[in-house]
């Protein structure tokens, strides 16, 4: 049966929530149902599950009960009325946009993203008419001067992919509603365990669960979840139409790593905590942006809007990009890999990496620099993590 989590902690929630006992065989351990499709008790009970009048599941690309306890779970953490799972965080960008733009539609982005979240919209989504302007969304000024009429949502990214930039969620919220426009919020990079936008005002948020929500680095999925079951009753059935579905394996394996959660993002920041303060005062780098550390440009944003820093770290190396290149052939413990949010340290190089896909000038523009280093700090002995910078650079 499950819990009764109203107002109870976050770190309670996190454990509790979609996790109650399986009431078939009282297995504290959620199970996996793994069936494309579930049976009907007569035609009469298959009709009203096809009308929406009855409820249970007909079939697992539009909905599955292990993937509607994911979703109740994440639901649960960000505050939210109504969550959907996806196949990637990709699959959530997609279904954003088909569900709530057509053709004509103008969104707002913010320039320094995951490079493939702004690809997709400016190269792809633009074939079928959907335009986009991509600005420093931690400039209130720049995201008004950016608005139209066709202006339908402005899309954050806080904290931003790679450049660590911090966007008031609060201020842009309102000036996205008095434009008659939807917020939505990548939250990926702080979880609702640091960060829950919608709180702020958001009316979407959604996450590459790949991320810190599994936590392990062993599966890919999305997730979305809506202020508003309105928002939600339009984005499902376009979800399940288009099909970028997740799969109930990959939904017990988040599962099973959301349980954890809580207790990764704050050791993996305790780590990065020190580990922005070694970089920060090492003298063969040239910048680092931490939004723990009182030189990051929106550090007092970063107070008031989040429980605490998070896991990121972006910095350059002086000597630019053969003096990076350098350190991170060089790591050892540090794994030399994209992504983040894993239990692990992973260490990479954007624009080479993640953001390759972006032309230089729009990289640049964004603040990626060709020396940039984006680390996401794990779980181990910091000692051993600051160990390892200390051999690498001392090859630099």
């Amino acid at each position: 049966m499950s819990h009764d989590l109203k107002n109870k902690g976050l770190a309670t929630r996190n454990i509790h929530a979609g996790q109650y006992s399986d009431p078939a065989t009282m297995a504290v351990a959620p199970p996996i149902i793994q069936s494309s499709t579930f049976c009907f008790d007569n035609c009469a009970h298959g009709a009203a599950l096809f009308s929406g009048e009855g409820e249970g599941h007909i079939y697992t690309r539009m909905g599955n009960p292990t993937i509607g306890r994911l979703e109740e779970a994440v639901c649960a953490l960000e505050g939210g009325q109504g969550a959907i799972a996806t196949g990637s965080g990709m699959a959530c960008i997609n279904n954003l946009v088909f569900s709530l733009m057509n053709a004509g539609d103008h969104l707002v982005g913010t320039s320094s993203q995951y490079g493939p979240s702004r690809m997709v919209i400016e190269r792809d989504w633009s074939r079928f008419a959907v335009k986009s302007t991509f600005v420093d969304t931690s400039k209130a000024d720049e995201v008004k001067a950016a608005l139209t009429p066709e202006t339908k949502a402005i899309f954050v990214e806080t904290p931003a992919n790679p450049t660590i930039v911090m966007t008031d969620i609060k201020e842009i919220a309102e000036i996205a509603h008095n434009h008659g426009a939807l917020l939505i919020v990548d939250n990926t990079f702080a979880s609702p365990i640091l960060q829950r936008p919608l709180e702020l005002g958001a009316d979407v948020v959604f996450h590459s669960m790949t991320k810190f929500i599994n936590g392990h680095t062993d599966v890919v999925s999305g997730m979305i979840v809506t202020s508003t079951k309105d928002l939600y009753a339009k984005i499902k059935p376009v979800a399940n139409f288009l099909g970028a579905c997740m799969d109930p394996h990959q939904a017990w394996l988040v599962l099973r790593g959301l349980k954890t959660l809580s207790l990764r993002v704050k050791a993996c920041q305790e780590n990065a905590i020190k580990a922005a303060a070694y970089l920060e005062s090492h003298p063969k780098v040239e910048w680092v942006r931490y939004p723990g550390l009182k030189s990051h440009p929106q550090h007092e944003l970063a107070l008031r809007q989040m429980d605490g820093p998070g896991a990121l770290i972006s910095f350059e190396v002086k000597g630019g990009i053969e003096a990076g290149t350098k350190l991170l052939d060089n790591v050892d413990i540090m794994t030399l890999a994209v992504s983040l949010g894993g239990i692990e340290t992973l260490i990479q190089h954007p624009s080479s990496m993640t953001h390759a896909t972006m032309p230089r000038e729009s990289r640049l523009a964004a603040g990626i620099t060709d020396g940039l280093v984006r680390v996401s700090i794990g779980c181990e002995d910091i000692e051993d993590i600051i160990a390892d910078f200390d051999h690498a650079f001392s090859l630099v």
